[in-house]
């Protein structure tokens, strides 16, 4: 192998959700040489079943025992993982028609979904009532939309009301809340369209509020949460019937980089409790729900791609290979990161070499930016071994633009 070039950058936060065996990476029980060969084709999505399965207990013994989780299926709307997820969690939350599609073929309970997004079409929102599922209202014009489909169809349309409050999850990697934005309603204007709710006979329910993604700090978490109550508490002196439904969010963030490590659930799980115990009596009939994307899904995902090229430019080792942002745009840089970072990647067949190389794994797309990992210590490759991206089982082949440069799509499987 050749020399190493002079830099390389840091390494990423440890990756102990894998075993590994006989060298290699270990997903779903399968060492990833047979699983690559059981998929039949590289780039794939692996996603292992058992660490999702182990994600949701941690989370039911860390949370008080009434508090309800919802699978946030954009995070990743592989039909087969939703329909393991609605055996898992207590609801599904879906952004489209489409989701909500793939979430009742799932076996969803119609009751326990819900339904969020800026800019639902009118069929979208009659879709939802047809489905009798909760709608998370976002205008004003969803209003008499849902209202005439619900006099239509001779069934209540279910809603809560999606609000923007008036602060923001500090230390999110993607604020959804507070200030100007496109998501939910002003807090100081829910009063006005809570009274409407109740003049058009809707199906009242409750409040869902999102102040921000991919969090690492328990304490930002925990008091988003409780400024989330009791803007809740405040709104719902207004609303046309009881509470029955309070979506606090989610923002629980999994580790990628240097320095980071996985998030305390401890201090989470007792800020809970603590509101659990005052809605029994301020909110008697209302379920808080905990609403989770990334989080279930992220650790227990891996993107696997082939090295179809090994090349030497000046110094600098190049792992050319068969899969890149054209299906895994977030590990790419070009999904959210304002300073591109490296996610955690390995060579997943070659981990019982000692050796390491200073080495860039990039895609196969005529762009730059089609970098998978850059100047990164790896196990010496070659053409045919497997680049592993850890940390890929959210936000990965629904989130990237596989048409890009006419490449095949993507194989995603559950093992």
């Amino acid at each position: 192998m050749n020399e190493p070039i002079p830099r390389a950058v840091p390494v990423h936060a440890p990756m102990d959700q894998f075993p590994v065996r006989d060298g290699e990476l270990v997903v779903g029980g399968e060492r990833l040489s047979l699983l690559a060969a059981r998929v039949g084709a590289t780039p794939f999505y692996a996603v292992d079943r058992g660490l999702l399965r182990r994600r949701v207990a941690e989370l039911r013994a860390a949370l008080p025992a009434g508090v309800k989780l919802h699978y946030a299926m954009k995070a990743n709307p592989m039909p087969a993982l939703v329909a393991f997820m609605a055996g898992l969690v207590d609801g599904i939350d879906v952004a489209s028609g489409g989701e909500l599609k793939v979430a009742l073929d799932a076996g969803a309970d119609a009751a326990e979904v819900s339904f969020a997004g800026p800019g639902k079409r009118d069929a979208e929102l009659r879709q939802a009532v047809a489905a009798r599922v909760l709608v998370n209202v976002e205008s004003e014009r969803e209003l008499a939309v849902l209202a005439a489909a619900a006099a239509e169809f001779g069934v209540p349309a279910r809603v809560a009301v999606r609000v923007n409050p008036d602060f923001e999850l500090k230390g999110s990697g993607m604020r959804m809340g507070g200030g100007a934005k496109q998501f939910g309603v002003d807090a100081d204007r829910v009063p006005a369209l809570l009274a409407r709710i109740g003049e058009l006979g809707l199906a009242f329910e409750g409040f869902h509020l999102f102040a921000g993604s991919q969090n690492l700090r328990a304490e930002a978490i925990c008091e988003a949460q409780r400024q989330s109550y009791e803007l809740a508490l405040r709104l719902a002196a207004h609303a046309p019937a009881p509470l029955r439904f309070l979506n606090l969010g989610g923002g629980f963030g999994i580790p990628y980089f240097p320095g980071e490590t996985r998030l305390d659930l401890a201090p989470i799980g007792a800020n809970l409790q603590a509101l659990a115990e005052r809605a029994r009596t301020e909110l008697p009939e209302a379920s808080l729900v905990i609403e989770l994307g990334r989080y279930f899904v992220g650790e227990a995902g891996v993107y696997v791609t082939r090295v179809v090229d090994r090349k030497l430019s000046r110094g600098q080792v190049f792992l050319v290979c068969d899969g890149g942002l054209n299906h895994h745009l977030a590990a790419s840089g070009n999904f959210g990161q304002v300073v591109r970072k490296n996610y955690p990647v390995t060579v997943g067949n070659r981990l019982g070499d000692e050796a390491r190389e200073t080495a860039t794994a990039v895609g196969p797309l005529c762009t730059p930016l089609d970098l998978l990992a850059d100047r990164m210590s790896l196990p010496p490759a070659d053409v045919g071994d497997l680049v592993v991206v850890f940390q890929s089982g959210a936000y990965g082949a629904s989130a990237s633009p596989q048409a890009f440069l006419g490449h095949a799509p993507v194989t995603e499987v559950l093992v």
